[in-house]
Order: C-alpha cells, then structure tokens, then sequence
C-alpha cells in the first residue's frame, strides 16, 4: 500500500511474503521467488524493482533474486536508500550517509 499511495508506479506487483532469514528459519523455499522467475520467464517484463528493506535479510534477498534472474533479459532495480527529507545530516549514521553519496543524482536548475 505504500507504493500504491504514491501514484508514482504503475505496473504489476509481486509479493515475496518475506524476506529470507535464517535466523528466523526462513529459505529461499519459504518465499514467492521460484514463482516470481516464472512471471520473468514467461511474461514480457523489463524491469524487476526490488522494494525490499535496506535490512541485511532484504539485501541477502535481493542478492538471492538477482542470481535467479541473471539468465533473463531483465533490468534490476533497487529503491533509492539515503538520507530521508528532513533528517539532519548530523544525526545520519555513517552507512546511510555513504549510500548517499554513491548514489547521489543530478542537481535540477
């Protein structure tokens, strides 16, 4: 429902369930993936964006995917991680300020 009350993507969704996690006994098994490379197989998609959590289980995940996919013509895409609209930079931990500056963008005039 997040993504949806942006108004700002519109195609198709598919839910993983999760994220994998083996501290919390959860494989590659558990989750939606195997059908998620099937809708990739056999549909004509160009892009996965991967909405994960910028967690280790949601980077391990998105890892995991990224693999399966590797044989199809498929872009990959990730949501944008940094620094939220009006956080202070003083208050930003080192890993998020880092991420910020490799992924930083343009400057619109």
């Amino acid at each position: 429902m997040a993504i949806e009350n942006t108004q700002q993507y519109d195609g198709i969704y598919h839910v993983l369930g999760g994220v994998i996690s083996p501290m919390d006994g959860v494989g590659p098994s558990d989750l939606h993936i195997d059908s998620l490379v099937e809708r990739v197989k056999e549909s004509d998609i160009d892009e996965v964006i991967l909405a994960l959590g910028s967690t280790m289980e949601g980077d391990t995940t998105n890892f995991y995917i990224s693999r399966k996919l590797a044989p199809y013509k498929v872009r990959l895409s990730v949501l944008a991680r940094g620094i939220s609209v009006g956080d202070e930079l003083e208050y930003t931990d080192e890993v998020t300020l880092g991420r910020s500056i490799v992924s930083r963008t343009p400057f619109e005039r």
